[in-house]
C-alpha cells in the first residue's frame, strides 16, 4: 500500500513538474491574421477584450497578416476558444525570435504596442427611432459581431457635449445637410420626425441648422484629440455641411424655402476636413421625387450607375511599417485587393480630396480609403455602405457569420484598435 502511494505521489510530482515547465515556456499567445486564421473579425474582439482588461497587446504589422501577440493566460486561451479564434501558444524563445525577425531593417514589419482600450461611440439615429435600414450600418454590425462594446449617441447627446466622454466616434451613413438623405426612401418617417423634434426642442428653425451645429461639434471633437471614422454619406455630407455654413442649400421640399442661387460660389472649403473644390448637386423638387440622391461631386459614382460589383476591386497601398506606422496599422489585412461595394457615397472623387489627406486605398477611378490629421486628432473616411452588402437600400443586414474573413470589414476594425497604439509621426 505504501509503495502504491509512493508511486502515485511521485507521478503527481512529475506531472506537476511537466505542466509547470510547459506553462513557463508558453509565455505568449499568438493570434495569426493570415489565411490560417479561423475568424479574422472576432480576433479583433479578442484583442480589444485583452485591452479592456488593462493588458497590453503587441500588434505585429505585416507579420502573418498583421498578427496579435499577448501574454499567456488561461483566461485568454479560453476566450479565443469561445470566440472561435485560432491561436498558437508560443514560448519566450519564440517571442524573441519573432521580434528579432520583425526588427530586422530589411523586412517591412514592425511591432506596435497597444495600450488601453478606446471608449467607442457610434452616432446613429437608432438612438431615437427604429428602422431596419439603420441596422445595416457596417460598423454597428461588425462591433456587435466582434463583441466589442460601444455606446450610441445622436444629435441631442452631441449638443449636450457628451462626445467628451469618448475616444473614438463613428458616423452613421448620415445626412448632415438637413435634407434627410435627399430621398424619401433614404430615411423613414420616424427618422425625419425624430430630427424635427430635436431641432424644435433646441430652438432651431430648420433641421439643417441643427445638423450644422452637430457637424461643427464633431469636427471639434476630432480637432481636440478624438478619432473620427466615417463611411458612405456620413463622410461626404459632413464636409458639404461644413463648407455651406450659413448658406441655404436645402430645397423647399425639405424646409419650405428655396436654395440660395449663389450657394456654390459661397462655399468655404477652408472649413472642411477632407474635401475641397467640389460642386454641389442642387436639384429642384421634381428631381427629389424622382430619386436624386447625390450631394456633390465628392461622390465619384454620382450618375454612373452601379457598375460591376463582382469584378471591380480597389487596392490597399503598401506602406513602410517602420516609417509610416499609422497608415500601416490602418491597412493591415490578409488581402491587398478588396471587392468594391456601393453606398449613397460609394467612393471619393480624386479631384476633390485635399492634398493633406493620405490615400490608403484606391481604384483606377476613385479614392476609397483616406486618412488625415486635424488639430490633435485623426480621421479616416471609407467609401461605401457595407463591404459585404448587396445593392439597393432596403436590404437585410449582412450576416457576418457568413463573412468571418472579410478584408473590407477588417479595415473598419483596424480603425477601432488604432487609438490604443502608441503612434509615431508619419515621415513620408
Amino acid at each position: 500500500m505504501n509503495a502504491v502511494l509512493t508511486k502515485a505521489h511521485l507521478f503527481r510530482i512529475v506531472l506537476f513538474f511537466i505542466v509547470s515547465c510547459t506553462t513557463s515556456l508558453a509565455n505568449s499567445i499568438l493570434i495569426t491574421m493570415d489565411d490560417k486564421q479561423t475568424n479574422h473579425l472576432k480576433a479583433y474582439g479578442v484583442a480589444y477584450w485583452e485591452l479592456k482588461a488593462d493588458r497590453e497587446v503587441d500588434w505585429l504589422l505585416n507579420y502573418r497578416g498583421g498578427s496579435f501577440m499577448m501574454n499567456y493566460s488561461s483566461a485568454l486561451e479560453r476566450e479565443c476558444r469561445l470566440r472561435g479564434v485560432s491561436y498558437e501558444v508560443i514560448s519566450d524563445a519564440n517571442v524573441k525570435a519573432i521580434l528579432a525577425q520583425i526588427a530586422h531593417p530589411d523586412v517591412n514589419m514592425d511591432a506596435v504596442k497597444l495600450h488601453k482600450a478606446a471608449r467607442i461611440v457610434v452616432y446613429s439615429p437608432i438612438k431615437v427611432s427604429t428602422s431596419s435600414f439603420e441596422d445595416t450600418d457596417a460598423v454597428l454590425l461588425v462591433l456587435k459581431y466582434a463583441e466589442i462594446p460601444f455606446e450610441i449617441v445622436y444629435d441631442e447627446e452631441i449638443l449636450k457635449g457628451d462626445l467628451a466622454k469618448y475616444d473614438w466616434l463613428h458616423l452613421h451613413h448620415e445626412d448632415f445637410t438637413g435634407q434627410f438623405g435627399r430621398n424619401r426612401r433614404r430615411m423613414t418617417v420616424a427618422d425625419v420626425q425624430a430630427q424635427e423634434n430635436i431641432a424644435k426642442k433646441y430652438g432651431y428653425k430648420k433641421v439643417s441648422q441643427l445638423k450644422l451645429d452637430v457637424a461643427r461639434s464633431i469636427k471639434g471633437f476630432c480637432a481636440g484629440g478624438g478619432y473620427l471614422f466615417a463611411m458612405c454619406s456620413g463622410a461626404e455630407s459632413l464636409d458639404v455641411a461644413l463648407a455651406a455654413e450659413g448658406i441655404d442649400i436645402v430645397p423647399s421640399i425639405f424646409d419650405g424655402d428655396g436654395v440660395d442661387p449663389k450657394a456654390q460660389s459661397k462655399l468655404d472649403f477652408g472649413k472642411t476636413i477632407a474635401f475641397e473644390n467640389f460642386v454641389l448637386e442642387l436639384n429642384n423638387d421634381d428631381d427629389y421625387r424622382g430619386g436624386g440622391m447625390s450631394f456633390s461631386s465628392i461622390n465619384s459614382s454620382s450618375g454612373q450607375g452601379w457598375g460591376d460589383e463582382t469584378t471591380n476591386y480597389f487596392s490597399l497601398f503598401d506602406f513602410s511599417a517602420k516609417w509610416d506606422v499609422i497608415p500601416s496599422m490602418l491597412v493591415q489585412n490578409h488581402e491587398n485587393l478588396i471587392r468594391e461595394f456601393f453606398g449613397q457615397t460609394t467612393a471619393f472623387n480624386k479631384k476633390t480630396v485635399k492634398s493633406s489627406a493620405l490615400v490608403m486605398g484606391q481604384s483606377k477611378s476613385s479614392d476609397r480609403y483616406i486618412y488625415g490629421e486635424l488639430g490633435r486628432g485623426q480621421w479616416t473616411f471609407y467609401g461605401g455602405h457595407d463591404p459585404e452588402g448587396q445593392r439597393g437600400f432596403h436590404r437585410m443586414p449582412t450576416d457576418l457569420n457568413l463573412h468571418p474573413h472579410s478584408p473590407g470589414y477588417r479595415l473598419i476594425l483596424n480603425n477601432v484598435l488604432f487609438p490604443s497604439a502608441k503612434k509615431k509621426k508619419r515621415k513620408t
